[in-house]
């Protein structure tokens, strides 16, 4: 992974309340990192897969996410407006085409706004794919990972109905008590600041609520849309939160674009994608800015 402390930056103000982040070298390939969530904000690390000698990386809270203001913001708040957000900042930036890099969550808004904007994205680099689909929410929500962390959904669980209490902090906490198969107790100390955890868990919901506003498996069904981009997805075999599964219906849909499983260690996933980043080298990509 490369180093995000000596990583080149360069300013571009954007609207007014939204925190973004450009780095890398000015005229390198454009690409843009998209980040958990919904609602979880960006982190440094989500720079660190893309040499910055060679892209141009854009990196941005999301509406109500991280520095971006006002915290946990719901009002207009859809996966839509998220897709037109990184729609102006990229024609603010006079970016013609970039790579679109993201996982998780960050999937669904990958997939979502390469299928709207197909003719801006050079390719997709896609690590665990989650749609938001009634199925992947059933089971980490309800039936299925709390087989495998039947300790830490206990006290999520306690903290629901009666007839709805709201707890925050208590359902961040299950959510990154198990993001990794084997628990990161690092990880789970950010669900301990009141304000992280508030936008996390309201934005979370009200995506979830609302179901993404899309039918579900839209962006399954849809992937014929992007079929021609170079695609890799890079899911992880145990990957709880972001089950396999997934990630082999995106493959097959897609006509078996690339897809390696890489087990459990995260520092093979953080590899794998340093190494698709680093294939999408040899592709002829278009460098520079629109005139």
């Amino acid at each position: 992974m490369f180093c995000s402390k000596h990583c080149p930056r360069f300013k571009s103000e954007f609207q007014p309340g939204f925190h973004a982040l450009y780095c890398g070298i000015e005229t390198g390939v454009p690409i843009i990192h998209l980040h958990g969530g919904p609602g979880e904000g960006t982190v440094d690390s989500d720079r660190q897969y893309s040499d910055p000698t060679h892209y141009r990386s854009t990196l941005f809270d999301q509406r109500g996410s991280g520095k971006s203001l006002p915290s946990a913001y719901l009002d207009g708040n859809t996966t839509w407006t998220l897709v037109a957000d990184i729609e102006a900042l990229r024609k603010h930036l006079k970016v013609e085409k970039w790579v679109v890099f993201g996982g998780s969550w960050d999937s669904t808004l990958s997939l979502a706004y390469s299928q709207k904007h197909t003719e801006h994205c050079i390719g997709l680099i896609l690590r665990g794919i989650f749609t938001l689909c009634r199925e992947e929410l059933e089971w980490f929500y309800q039936k299925g990972t709390d087989r495998l962390f039947p300790d830490y959904f206990e006290p999520y669980k306690t903290c629901i109905p009666e007839p709805e209490r709201s707890n925050a902090m208590m359902r961040s906490t299950w959510e990154s008590s198990t993001v990794e198969l084997i628990v990161n107790r690092e990880y789970i100390k950010k669900a301990e600041n009141p304000k992280w955890a508030l936008a996390f868990a309201r934005i979370e919901c009200h995506f979830f609520i609302n179901a993404r506003w899309m039918r579900d498996r839209q962006l399954i069904e849809e992937a014929y849309k992007v079929r021609h981009l170079s695609i890799i997805i890079v899911p992880g075999r145990y990957d709880v939160f972001c089950p396999a599964k997934t990630s082999w219906d995106l493959y097959q849909a897609l006509g078996g674009k690339e897809n390696s499983n890489v087990g459990a260690r995260k520092n093979k996933i953080q590899g794998a994608l340093v190494d698709a980043a680093e294939k999408f080298k040899a592709l002829k990509m278009y460098r520079g800015n629109l005139n």
